[in-house]
């Protein structure tokens, strides 16, 4: 009987797979393109077929997508967790090799000229990624108690984020940075989101009240720090600070470090376009003329929408082209003004809708690695979603990354692509895991 399933498996990669997640995937790229072809149509471009314009290229990405979901469902799932640490290597020389052969766009240099077309790697290491983590965390001897497994599963996400980070493209990188959740999920101490969290919140006071000349402020700042951790650890966690007091000094001294090398990393990494962005945010410069311009034009073009929207096609600050980058970062001011409240309301639902179902398909996974994955995608989804539309409407920085499925771009429909077929390829064989 056994060997009549498994047989049954081999002959059909369509058995087992998750409908639901299938059918997200065609409502998510159709509805995707159709923007895509509202903000892109132009008098030179009308015909759907022209694959001369961006709605005609993205159409031919589509296209090839279906052979690309034909081989990753054929593809044994066993190969994926054997050669995820390969998989995860050629997507680090592919970022290594930008440095030496990528071409500059946008500032950022990011992609492999291939032709007449693009093809950018990052969008591709976060399925490799999430296959290393899964195969990591997967390990029987793995766990998170002792201190250096800690070092090891942060490297893994660290290191292409560091090297996406250089390029410059720091929007792309902090998609990293989701993994933490899938982490905490399989045991890494909630204490590292405490520290994420308060860095973060560091950077962004540093920028916004600290400089170089402000030497007392910083001093005030690292002092508070100091008294804060030992503060709390020798009134509630005398154990803890007498037995770990060594790394907790090191964690300290590490805060202190990067609140006093904040502004070198901003003045020195950071382009201008992402200090400019940051500062508008920040209220340290206003300039809706500038740097934002987009999200203003962006929360001009969504509120002219309305309730129900203006109608397909019928867009009119989406037909003028008042929001640049509007099929790509900004896509989602399209749906805004074409079809409104309602419309913008169905696309996040879709999108809630398709996490929450491989949040549902990843608990009934049976190996350990399928779990992992399962949310190492669903996080990376979840990124995506949240800060895309959050820069959109103005509650986060301009950093440039795609809305899934509707932001155009070949690369990036690929990716998500993958990201999410080979999940569904690690579900279908659920059943025949023994």
């Amino acid at each position: 009987m056994i060997h009549c399933t498994v047989q049954r498996e081999k002959n059909n990669i369509f058995a087992g797979i998750d409908l639901w997640l299938i059918l997200f995937f065609i409502i998510l790229v159709f509805s995707g393109w159709l923007n895509i072809y509202a903000a892109s149509i132009s008098e030179e471009h009308t015909e759907i077929l022209d694959f001369g314009a961006v709605y005609g290229k993205q159409l031919i990405w589509i296209g090839l997508t279906i052979p690309l979901i034909i081989v990753v469902l054929f593809i044994e799932t066993r190969f994926y967790e054997r050669f995820a640490s390969i998989f995860y290597i050629i997507s680090i020389l592919s970022l290594i090799g930008l440095f030496i052969f990528g071409k500059n766009i946008n500032g950022a240099q990011s992609w492999y000229a291939i032709g007449n077309s693009t093809l950018q790697p990052s969008e591709f290491a976060k399925a490799f990624t999430a296959l290393a983590v899964a195969k990591l965390l997967s390990d029987k001897v793995f766990t998170f108690k002792p201190f250096k497994n800690h070092i090891k599963a942060l490297f893994l996400i660290f290191l292409p984020a560091l090297l996406i980070t250089l390029q410059p493209d720091p929007g792309s990188a902090l998609v990293y940075f989701a993994f933490l959740f899938v982490f905490y999920r399989e045991g890494l101490p909630i204490y590292y989101f405490v520290i994420g969290f308060l860095l973060i919140i560091l950077f962004l006071l540093t920028l916004k009240f600290g400089s170089y000349a402000s030497i007392p402020i910083m001093i005030y700042v690292v002092g508070g720090i100091f008294i804060l951790i030992f503060g709390y650890l020798s009134v509630y966690k005398q154990r803890i600070l007498k037995r770990n007091w060594l790394r907790f000094l090191t964690i300290s001294f590490i805060i202190c470090g990067y609140i006093f090398s904040t502004n070198y990393i901003f003045n020195n990494i950071f382009e201008e376009r992402h200090r400019n962005r940051f500062n508008v945010i920040l209220g340290k410069t206003t300039d809706i003329q500038g740097v934002g311009y987009n999200t203003n034009q962006a929360l001009k073009t969504i509120a002219s929408g309305g309730f129900s929207g203006k109608g397909y096609l019928e867009g009119d600050r989406t037909q003028g082209k008042f929001v640049p980058a509007q099929d790509t970062d900004y896509i989602f001011s399209t749906v805004g003004e074409e079809w409104g409240f309602l419309g913008s309301t169905f696309v996040i639902i879709l999108f809630i809708a398709l996490m929450l179902r491989i949040i549902h398909v990843a608990e009934r996974q049976k190996s350990t690695f399928s779990r992992v994955y399962g949310y190492s995608i669903a996080t990376i989804f979840f990124f995506h979603f949240m800060v895309n539309i959050g820069m959109v409407i103005g509650l986060v920085p301009t950093v440039g990354i795609p809305l899934p499925f509707f932001s155009y771009g070949g690369s990036s429909l690929w990716g998500f692509t993958l990201l999410l077929f080979i999940f569904i390829r690690l579900d279908a064989n659920r059943a025949y895991e023994w």
